[in-house]
């Protein structure tokens, strides 16, 4: 495990994690253990809804104060939802280190959440949730998860029309009350930073309250679906499939399969669809492996003529994997895998939200064993993954 890496439990059951850099940046982000898969149906979306009102106001700083006191010391603000986590981190020069954690611990600690904002806000949301229907691969992606699961992973992380129309400044704030607690949350610091400072700003800004995060129930699936649409040319086509959860080991095989066939210009179904027949321009594969659910896709842009072919081709390349994937090429995507977990950690953010998402998943020092991981994959697990039985397909078609 990396030396200057520390992590810590504190009394209040708030979790500190921190990686030393020499570089003079710091990436920070206070992250909730809360995300869309703990919401309801009725309330899908509320995580995202609150994590845009933390930026509008608190009772110390208006809107431009928030975002003036990051920007102008030299910094980045932003924020994240997704199924697993709400985060808000800055990026910093590390001397102004005092101002990120103060901004930021003020913005989760104290939000007005205000009513007229709130109705802002909301109508923001509404164009996010048409921005993500309008844009074809925004909108394949999302159609491919409703493919994969019923329940609330079964609705866009963003909500419904619906479940933001009856959001309120009363259940947001009973929500936020509820998880929002010390127990509940991350501290996560990459960069030029004191280790001990930070644990004890944590002690003197942080009571002990504690929360409770709601579990929902999720049933897997899978649907074969096409859907036509005017004013596109593209055909916008998603494979899916699941990957077994109860065995660590498979998940790390989820990642090499998924790497193997659709990611980067090496890849197998990258030189079979694009190089060798020009079917695509973009062919993409993605891993999302967690401890609460898991599955590879493989995105891929071509004519709607070349759709059932292209499916084809998907399909005939796992049976070829199955079939021959030798010693030779599994060490090659291992090395792919450790090469590009070693260029993800350059950025002190993206290791920030390398940390916090392993966190989230269990332990943020398991980060550190991801080369050991890939490099104990099994060749029969690989092949043993590739015989997919199940799968979900979506397709976005012109008319």
């Amino acid at each position: 495990m990396d030396q200057k890496f520390s992590r810590k439990v504190l009394k209040n059951g708030m979790t500190i994690l921190f990686e030393k850099r020499d570089i003079p940046v710091v990436s920070v982000a206070f992250a909730v253990r809360a995300g869309g898969i703990n919401e309801s149906i009725e309330e899908k979306g509320i995580s995202h809804f609150i994590e845009h009102l933390m930026y509008k106001g608190t009772s110390k700083r208006n809107t431009k104060q928030i975002a003036e006191e990051i920007e102008r010391n030299g910094g980045e603000l932003n924020g994240f939802t997704s199924e697993l986590a709400t985060a808000y981190w800055c990026k910093m020069p590390s001397k102004h280190l005092n101002i990120a954690l103060d901004v930021l611990s003020d913005m989760i600690k104290n939000p007005l959440f205000d009513k007229k904002e709130l109705e802002k806000e909301r109508k923001v949301i509404f164009e996010e949730i048409k921005m993500y229907h309008d844009n074809p691969l925004l909108h394949v992606f999302d159609e491919i998860q409703k493919s994969l699961y019923d329940g609330t992973l079964g609705v866009s992380l963003a909500g419904t029309f619906e479940t933001m129309s009856s959001i309120d400044q009363e259940k947001m704030v009973t929500k936020f009350k509820e998880i929002y607690q010390p127990n509940n949350m991350i501290l996560c610091v990459v960069g030029d930073a004191d280790f001990d400072k930070i644990v004890e700003f944590v002690k003197k800004n942080f009571g002990g309250g504690k929360g409770k995060i709601p579990s929902q129930k999720f049933k897997l699936k899978n649907e074969l679906k096409i859907e036509k649409r005017k004013g596109i040319d593209q055909a916008n086509l998603v494979f899916a499939y699941h990957v077994p959860l109860a065995d660590d080991r498979k998940c790390y095989a989820a990642k090499v399969l998924s790497t193997l066939l659709a990611e980067g210009m090496s890849s197998r179904l990258f030189s079979e669809i694009r190089e060798k027949r020009n079917l695509a321009y973009a062919v993409k594969g993605q891993s999302d492996v967690n401890k609460d659910f898991a599955y590879n896709l493989i995105y891929v842009g071509t004519t709607k003529e070349s759709l059932e072919k292209v499916k084809e081709l998907v399909l005939e390349e796992f049976k070829k994997v199955a079939l021959n994937l030798g010693e030779k090429e599994l060490k090659q995507i291992k090395e792919q895998l450790i090469g590009n977990y070693q260029i993800s950690m350059e950025d002190s953010q993206n290791q920030m939200v390398n940390l916090l998402m392993y966190e989230i998943d269990g332990d943020a020092k398991k980060f550190y064993e991801f080369e050991k991981n890939i490099s104990e994959v099994k060749l029969k697990d690989v092949k043993d993954l590739a015989k997919i039985g199940n799968y979900s397909f979506f397709a976005l078609v012109p008319e």
